[in-house]
């Protein structure tokens, strides 16, 4: 796995122990603090010797003390730190009629005048570059450039100081894009594995990328810029539209991460959106059609624009929400850090920017290479909500969706394990519907399954609400408990809703130890986009593959992966100190297809070691000549 959200990198479970560093011994603390340090640009290690951001020697554990606040204040969600959503306001235009009495003339740039004048202005040449115009008395229609008050001021914003960006040749890529690049490469790195020893290993067909988001990229550099050009009075560029799409995620690990000529596309389902991205590479490798892919999603959605958009669907914990909530009359940091309250008295989600991307390889392949395996997913289910009411509103799916999940985990695991070594990764959106009918659902599952007291896990109320990513953030963080035997609390919990289905359900604000077998990852999104994902610790996939190919394949993959981890470690090091392997391949290898040798049962790619076969399953029958 590998990524970044508001708590700070997948890869090692920074992510992860950030959210339970109450619990963490003082050692692991210290190396959190200083991995966390390193990834804002506030330290960095070099040849095992700690810097200051002057570049100053210091002691590792006096930079981690100096820098505990910095750290602890500005990762996680907080204060929107764009400073166009305080004081400086967000920039608008306001429409107006000038009611003029007598004539106006003003000078104007020539390439500012509009192409298309009203025929009652009149326009003279000052010089070359400047003319004056001159326009009559009457109502003069114009755009006021004017700043307006950030309605909304929180969000989960990725550590202060980190820019994805700067690790590549970006040439402004969207936001989006670059944390895909980014998490990409996180994950890759930190998995300990060579990607052109694996590619080489297997059909160039039998890898597949299926990474996306939920709404695209809407910045500037993507379709957000795009759409407002003409009103905004800017060009729009020749890389907004394409790189807008809302599976370019997958586009671009393709092309300038992987080479992967293989299977690809995205799945846009809301909230739901990397659980349907999972789903397909479970489902493609179960089918035996793939054999290694790479899923993902990537979302930057904290731009003006998109949270107006949610606010004015009443979605957000905007600021006079907040306030109502707590009768306050002014909010602090502090205030803003406790935005998302999963399952207590809440207003409204807090929205977030996250990218997530896990490698899944089918087990025997798995064993082959010796890869570290953090957990394993059996299965996703998908369902949707029928009719309904409002196209925002819940419905009835996720009860079927986690249902099916349950019964599953029953099946592989047995009803114990169900009952006493699972637990739920709630959507858990901090919206007053979603504690409702989402705790209905876990309640009625539970009830089903003669569940007492079901451990619930909201991770939103640290990392926010990140669109798509957010069963990404889920997913890593349940690999993290599995690693860590811990289960992180919900701190802005002060206590359960009283419509909160909360009989047989489990909560806390602090986090707890506890041995999983299984976690599932929920979501709820919007249109009725439900999903539930089942992921199994590593011991019990273990104990599966020993089941299924012996202990002698077993102890072998055990001797293989000795190797694999230490490359794993050793990646994290070096990113712990602040040191990235962004993997960004622009231009090189470049197919375009006279280079291919084609044969009517398989095609030879140059630079790939195995070709890609042309046999295809055909369950249809055949007419004989």
């Amino acid at each position: 796995m590998g990524g970044v959200n508001a708590a700070g990198r997948t890869s090692g479970h920074q992510a992860f122990r950030r959210t339970v560093i109450d619990a963490l011994p003082e050692a692991e603390q210290q190396a959190l603090l200083l991995g966390l340090a390193a990834l804002m640009g506030l330290g960095s290690c070099r040849e095992g010797a700690w810097y200051d951001a002057a570049g100053n020697p210091i002691d590792a554990s006096k930079l981690a003390e100096n820098c505990r606040e910095q750290v602890l204040d500005h990762t996680l969600i907080r204060r929107i730190e764009d400073p166009r959503f305080n004081d400086e306001g967000l920039p608008a235009n306001r429409r107006a009629g000038l009611g003029l009495g007598t004539e106006l003339t003003f000078s104007i740039r020539r390439r500012q005048l509009p192409e298309r004048l009203p025929p009652t202005w009149q326009v003279r040449e000052l010089d070359r570059h400047t003319l004056e115009v001159t326009v009559p008395p009457g109502e003069l229609d114009v755009l006021l450039p004017e700043t307006r008050p950030a309605q909304v001021r929180a969000a989960g914003q990725l550590p202060s100081g980190f820019d994805p960006s700067r690790y590549y040749r970006s040439v402004h890529h969207p936001r989006g894009l670059s944390m895909s690049i980014f998490a990409a490469s996180d994950c890759l790195a930190s998995s300990g594995l060579e990607w052109e020893t694996l590619r080489n290993r297997l059909d160039p067909d039998e890898i597949a990328v299926y990474a996306g988001n939920s709404i695209g990229q809407l910045d500037d550099e993507g379709w957000g810029g795009l759409l407002k050009s003409f009103v905004s009075g800017n060009r729009a560029t020749s890389k907004q539209m394409p790189l807008g799409y809302g599976q370019m995620p997958a586009d671009f690990l393709n092309a300038y991460v992987l080479g992967s000529v293989g299977g690809t596309g995205a799945v846009l389902g809301a909230c739901a959106s990397f659980l349907y991205n999972l789903r397909l590479g479970v489902e493609d490798i179960r089918s035996g059609q793939r054999r290694a892919v790479m899923v993902g999603t990537s979302d930057a959605p904290v731009t003006p624009e998109i949270i107006e958009g949610f606010r004015a669907m009443g979605a957000l914990a905007d600021d006079d929400s907040l306030k109502a909530l707590d009768a306050l009359e002014l909010l602090t940091d502090a205030d803003y850090q406790r935005a998302c309250r999963p399952f207590a008295r809440n207003c409204g989600f807090t929205i977030a920017e996250a990218s997530q991307f896990v490698l899944l390889l089918d087990d025997t392949l798995a064993l082959e290479l010796g890869a570290e395996i953090l957990g394993s997913v059996p299965g996703v289910f998908v369902n949707a909500d029928g009719w309904k009411r409002s196209i925002s509103a819940p419905g009835i799916g996720n009860y079927i969706t986690l249902g099916k999940a349950a019964a599953l985990v029953r099946d592989m695991l047995g009803e114990e394990a169900l009952r006493e070594r699972s637990f739920l990764h709630a959507h858990g959106t901090s919206t007053p519907k979603n504690r409702v009918t989402e705790s209905h659902v876990f309640d009625l599952v539970a009830r089903a399954n003669g569940i007492e007291h079901w451990p619930v896990v909201a991770v939103k109320a640290f990392v926010g609400h990140s669109q798509g990513s957010a069963a990404g953030d889920q997913l890593t963080s349940a690999l993290g408990s599995f690693a860590h035997g811990l289960l992180p609390g919900i701190p802005t919990l002060d206590a359960v809703a009283d419509d909160v289905h909360a009989e047989r359900l489990k909560f806390s604000r602090e986090p707890q130890p506890f041995a999983a077998d299984a976690a599932f990852i929920n979501a709820k999104g919007f249109g009725g986009n439900n999903a539930t994902g089942v992921v199994l610790s590593p011991a019990v996939t273990e104990r599966l593959l020993l089941k299924r190919h012996g202990e002698a394949a077993v102890a072998a993959w055990r001797e293989r992966r000795d190797a694999t981890r230490q490359a794993s470690q050793a990646y994290l090091a070096q990113a712990d100190g602040g040191h990235y392997q962004a993997r960004y391949r622009f231009g090189e290898g470049v197919l375009e297809g006279p280079e291919l040798e084609v044969s009517a049962t398989d095609i030879t790619i140059p630079g790939y070691t195995r070709p890609v076969s042309l046999a295809v399953d055909n369950p249809f029958g055949k007419l004989e000549d």
